[in-house]
C-alpha cells in the first residue's frame, strides 16, 4: 500500500493533525525535527522555514574582501621585501672587495695582509658613502654625549691563547675579551681614506682571535611605495660585516647580515598622493564582517553543543541508552571551527596591518602569516558547502574515512624516516653537503622519495673513506627502494581502497549512524511546513533563547 501523500496527511485526522498526541511522543516527534533540521543543508532550510543563507552570502563576500585584503599587503609587503634584499646586494657589493653574487659561502680570505685589506676596504667604503654611492644614504652617528661612534670595529679573542704545532702543546684561556675602536665621519665632508689612517692602527692578534665585526647603520628612504598610493617608509639599516675565525682552520670566512628597521617618517609630503583613507576603510569593514562571521559560526557551535546535550538526555531518559562519541561528535561542526579560526586570525592580521601602515609596527612576517593562514582557511571553508553535492563530496568523505588509517600507517613511517635521518647525519654529514644537519638531511630524504636529485645525490658523495662511501650506496639504495616502492605503494593504496569503499557505498546502501538512523525516521519533508512553528521561538544573532511549547493539538493550515 503506497504511503499517503502529504496532502492527505494535512487533511486527514493523523496524529498532530487535529488529534491529541501523548506527549512523550509529541516531544519525540517535536526533537526529531530539531534533529533533522540541525543536518539540514541551506537550501533545505530556506525551504523549510524560510531563511536565506546568510552564513553562505556572509563567507562568500569574506573570501572576496580578504583576497582583495591579502593581495594589496602581499603588493606592499613585496616592495618592502624586494628593498630590503636589494641594499644588502648593493651592500655587499659596496663593502665586500670583490664579491661575486651567489659566493656567500665561499667568499673567505686565508692570509693576514687580505684580511687587512678586506677590512680596511669595507671601512673606506664607508667613508666615502656620499661620494660614491648612487643611493641615497645617510650616516646615523653615536648618541650624543655617549661613547658610541657611527662605526664599531670589534674584534673578539680568548684571553689567552698559545698553541705551538711544533711540539703539540697549547695554553688557552677560554674567556672572550672584545675590544673594539669606533670612527666617526667627519662633518660636513668625512676626510679622503688617505688622510685618515687612525683605524689603521688596529692590530689583530691572529693566534687567538675568534672574529671580527664591522658595524655601522645608514639611513634610506623607500620612495617607491609611491606607485601603490602609500606614504613612503624611512629604512635603518644595521649592517654587521663578520670575518669568522672561530674554526681555525686558516679559512677566515666573511659574511654580511642585514637587519632593516622601518618607521613612519617626518613630516612626509608626497604631492596628490599618499592617501590612505581608503584601506583603512577597508580594513574596517573587513573587520566587522570577520566579527559577524565570528558571532553567526561561535552561534551555531553553542547551538549544536546545546542540541547534543539535549539529545544525550532525551535518548538516556527515553531508551536508557547513551549516544556513542562518534554520533556526539557529529554536532560539533568542524567547519564553524575552521572559519571562526580564521576570522580569529583575520581580524588579528588586519589589526597588525593597520598599525604597520600606520608605521606603528613593522613585523610585516607575522603579519603575511596571520594573514596568509585565514585567507587558506577561508577558502578551505567554501568546502563545506560542496559537500552538500553528492558529486563534489568525494573528496571529503574519502578523506574522513581514510584518515584514520593514514594516521596509523604515517607513525610508523615516521619512525623509519627518522631511523634513517639520525643514521644518514651521524655517518654521511662530514662527507655530503647534504647531510650536514637533520634539516637538511630530512628535505634531502623527502626529495628523494619524490624522485628529486637522485643522481646528484649520489655524485656528490665524497669518496675519501671507501668505507663510508660503500655504506652510503647501501644507505640510499635501501631508502628509495623501501620509500617509493613500498611505502608508497602502500600509501596510495590506502586512499585507493578508502574511495573504493566510498564508491561501493553509493551505489549500495550506505550505512548509517544510530544517530541518523534515529532522524531518518522523521518522514517530514522541508517544505511541509511543520519546521516553521519552531521559528518564532529560535535564537537570535546574539543570544539564545528558550524555545516556545509545540502545540500539537493545533491545525496546520499551508
Amino acid at each position: 500500500m503506497a504511503a499517503p501523500s502529504e496532502t492527505e496527511r494535512l487533511l486527514g485526522r493523523g496524529p498532530g493533525y487535529g488529534t491529541t498526541e501523548s506527549p512523550a511522543v509529541a516531544e519525540e516527534e517535536e526533537l526529531r525535527r530539531r534533529l533533522k533540521y540541525f543536518f539540514m543543508s541551506p537550501c533545505d532550510k530556506y525551504r523549510a522555514r524560510g531563511r536565506r543563507p546568510v552564513k553562505l552570502g556572509l563567507q562568500l563576500a569574506k573570501i572576496l574582501l580578504v583576497t582583495v585584503q591579502l593581495i594589496l599587503f602581499g603588493l606592499s609587503n613585496q616592495m618592502v621585501v624586494t628593498f630590503k634584499e636589494e641594499n644588502t646586494i648593493a651592500f655587499k657589493h659596496l663593502f665586500l672587495k670583490d664579491y661575486v653574487d651567489g659566493a656567500d659561502d665561499t667568499y673567505a680570505v686565508y692570509t693576514q695582509r687580505d684580511l687587512y685589506d678586506r677590512m680596511f676596504y669595507a671601512m673606506e667604503k664607508y667613508l666615502a658613502i656620499p661620494n660614491e654611492t648612487i643611493g641615497r644614504y645617510a650616516y646615523v652617528r653615536g648618541e650624543s654625549g655617549g661613547n658610541q661612534s657611527a662605526l664599531m670595529l670589534c674584534q673578539q679573542y680568548y684571553r689567552k691563547g698559545r698553541i705551538d704545532p711544533a711540539n703539540d702543546t697549547f695554553n688557552i684561556d677560554p674567556k672572550i675579551v672584545t675590544d673594539c675602536l669606533g670612527v666617526d665621519p667627519e662633518d660636513p665632508q668625512p676626510l679622503p681614506p688617505e688622510l685618515d689612517r687612525s683605524y689603521k692602527n688596529f692590530t689583530l692578534k691572529f693566534h687567538k682571535l675568534i672574529n671580527v665585526t664591522i658595524q655601522f647603520k645608514l639611513k634610506a628612504i623607500n620612495i617607491q611605495t609611491i606607485i601603490n598610493n602609500e606614504i613612503p617608509d624611512c629604512y635603518t639599516f644595521t649592517i654587521t660585516i663578520t670575518f669568522d675565525n672561530k674554526a681555525h682552520s686558516g679559512r677566515v670566512k666573511i659574511r654580511l647580515d642585514n637587519r632593516a628597521d622601518i618607521k613612519e617618517c617626518k613630516d612626509p609630503s608626497v604631492f596628490g598622493r599618499g592617501d590612505n583613507s581608503f584601506r583603512l576603510f577597508f580594513d574596517v569593514v573587513v573587520i566587522l564582517v570577520c566579527s559577524l562571521s565570528f558571532i553567526l559560526c561561535a552561534r551555531s557551535i553553542i547551538r549544536g553543543v546545546m542540541l547534543q546535550h539535549e539529545f544525550s538526555q532525551f535518548f538516556q531518559r527515553r531508551y536508557n541508552q547513551s549516544v556513542c562519541l562518534s554520533d556526539r561528535m557529529e554536532f560539533l561542526n568542524g567547519w564553524y571551527i575552521l572559519l571562526v579560526i580564521s576570522d580569529v586570525l583575520t581580524v588579528l592580521g588586519t589589526i597588525m596591518k593597520i598599525g604597520i601602515e600606520s608605521k606603528n609596527f613593522a613585523s610585516y612576517d607575522v603579519c603575511s602569516i596571520l594573514l596568509g593562514t585565514s585567507t587558506l582557511l577561508v577558502w578551505v571553508g567554501v568546502i563545506r558547502y560542496l559537500t552538500f553535492f553528492q558529486k563534489y563530496n568525494i573528496l571529503i568523505v574519502t578523506l574522513r574515512v581514510a584518515l584514520p588509517n593514514v594516521i596509523r600507517f604515517c607513525c610508523c613511517v615516521a619512525v623509519i624516516y627518522l631511523g634513517y635521518c639520525f643514521c644518514g647525519w651521524i655517518v654521511l654529514g662530514p662527507y655530503h653537503v647534504k647531510f650536514r644537519s637533520l634539516s637538511m638531511v630530512s628535505e634531502c630524504l623527502f626529495s628523494l622519495i619524490n624522485g628529486d636529485d637522485m643522481f646528484v645525490t649520489f655524485a656528490e658523495m665524497q669518496q675519501n673513506s671507501y668505507l663510508v662511501w660503500l655504506f652510503s650506496q647501501i644507505y640510499l639504495y635501501t631508502f628509495i627502494s623501501l620509500f617509493i616502492y613500498m611505502v608508497l605503494s602502500l600509501f596510495i593504496a590506502l586512499i585507493t581502497g578508502s574511495y573504493e569503499t566510498i564508491k561501493h557505498q553509493c551505489e549500495g546502501e550506505t550505512p548509517v549512524s544510530q544517530l541518523h538512523a534515529y532522524i531518518a525516521q522523521c518522514k517530514d519533508s522541508p517544505k511541509s511546513g511543520k519546521y516553521r512553528r519552531d521559528s518564532a521561538s529560535s535564537c537570535s544573532v546574539f543570544c539564545c533563547c528558550e524555545r516556545a511549547p509545540l502545540q500539537d493539538n493545533a491545525l496546520l493550515v499551508n
